[in-house]
């Protein structure tokens, strides 16, 4: 992102995120994007201000939601002349919308606006077969009841009324995301008791980022709770160990488990961003600045690994930044599955891959361990698809303001095949 003026965060806040089925079940999106949106409100005193964009994400949601920023605008206590916008690249959503309103105010559009998403996968659409919707259009279209009644009747069959609940298949693949990584941790020789181990350090980085008080103002209770409840402070190995596969259950080779794959989660998260004018105006510091940023895609349908593009993302940025790999003092990876994360660094570390597939003379390098997810990410947190982004925003921008300087990687892979980057600074 080629900035004109510089981008700060404010901060982020995000409701504790829950397994589906849960604590959320009977929310829904906008009630979790009112919650987000009215809890930034109330952080940053900012009732009754008209901002110059909310942008939210959320990748499963009801046709009623088609604009679900904006109607959680309309009930966040912001001016009702805010307006909103509903995005959606999957897991990459709202650091998506982070850097498209940090372009619109780096550009001098808006002084001031949000990012960030919601998703649920306990409130989800249930559609109908195709056949049964066009006979209840058929029906609308009859001109008589007595036509009507014949168009419902005719060659009707009970298998219409099977309900169909979303996917998360890849359309030109017909395999999960998790079938995916399988062949990416075979590629790459990522071991079951690699990833376990990653898991299981997830889980106590973010039960003892709990304990210091690290998210005491990232996160706000809602529904009586108070921190995510997939966080099992009490995990090991042992326990990691004895799960089954949860993708590959067949041909004994299987190494993704319900313990080292992010669950299904809800919940939504969101981020406050503004010109270093408006922030300096109403007196409230930065945590960080939004930099750099890049999305990229690779061809898996053809082949390569799904969750592989922010290996391709992220040197691309590097190379605009003018920066190494090394080159951050923290790195916050989403954790989409143990083994994506462990994929992705071991193509870092690889000359052959770095070589033909990013045209590089030499590998990008290695990550000190010590950097990455200090606080623990989505194998412990959860991971409502639209909100990761945000909250790995403001996990980040919270981590430099702590610091006092610094820099920081933020890296997503997606559904489809697309990786979602972003650098953020604090001098």
């Amino acid at each position: 992102m080629t900035t004109t003026r510089r981008v700060g965060i404010i901060g982020g806040v995000r409701i504790p995120f829950c397994r589906n089925n849960t604590a959320y079940a009977d929310v829904g999106n906008f009630g979790m994007s009112v919650k987000v949106l009215g809890s930034l409100v109330e952080r940053f005193g900012l009732h009754g201000q008209e901002l110059g964009e909310v942008a939210m994400g959320a990748v499963i949601k009801h046709s009623f939601d088609w604009n679900l920023a904006r109607e959680a605008t309309l009930s966040s206590g912001l001016a009702p002349t805010t307006p909103g916008i509903t995005t959606v690249r999957a897991c990459g959503s709202s650091l998506d919308n982070t850097i498209d309103v940090g372009n619109k105010i780096a550009m001098g559009q808006i002084e001031a606006g949000i990012a960030g998403g919601s998703d649920t996968t306990s409130d989800v659409p249930i559609v109908y077969s195709r056949a049964l919707q066009q006979r209840v259009l058929a029906m609308n279209r009859a001109k008589t009841p007595l036509a009507k009644l014949q168009t419902a009747l005719k060659g009707f069959s009970p298998a219409e009324l099977k309900p169909s609940f979303p996917g998360v298949a890849e359309p030109r693949t017909g395999k999960s995301m998790g079938d995916h990584c399988e062949l990416m941790a075979r590629e790459w020789k990522v071991s079951r008791e690699d990833q376990d181990a990653l898991a299981l350090g997830s889980h106590q980085k973010l039960a003892e980022a709990y304990s210091r008080g690290f998210f005491e103002q990232l996160v706000v209770p809602f529904r009586g709770v108070n921190r995510d409840n997939v966080l099992r402070a009490d995990t090991s190995l042992e326990k990691l160990a004895a799960l089954k596969p949860a993708f590959d259950k067949s041909s004994g080779h299987g190494t993704l488990t319900a313990g080292n794959s992010s669950p299904l989660s809800d919940g939504a998260a969101a981020v406050l961003l503004a010109s270093e004018d408006w922030a300096k105006e109403r007196g409230l510091p930065i945590q960080a600045y939004v930099t750099h940023s890049r999305v990229a895609a690779v061809d898996f349908t053809h082949g390569e690994g799904l969750l592989m593009a922010p290996t391709i993302a992220i040197p691309r940025m590097l190379d605009e930044a003018g920066l190494t790999l090394q080159d951050f003092d923290f790195y916050e990876i989403h954790e989409a599955f143990a083994a994506q994360v462990l994929c992705n660094l071991r193509a870092f570390e690889s000359a052959d891959y770095c070589k033909n597939r990013l045209g590089r003379d030499k590998p990008l390098g290695s990550i000190d361990p010590a950097k990455i997810n200090v606080n623990g990410s989505s194998l412990a947190a959860g991971h409502p698809f639209a909100a990761t982004g945000a909250r790995l925003v403001a996990t980040l921008a919270k981590l430099l303001e702590e610091k006092g300087s610094g820099r920081g990687l933020i890296s997503i892979c997606t559904a489809g095949g697309m990786g979602v980057t972003a650098i953020l600074e604090r001098p």
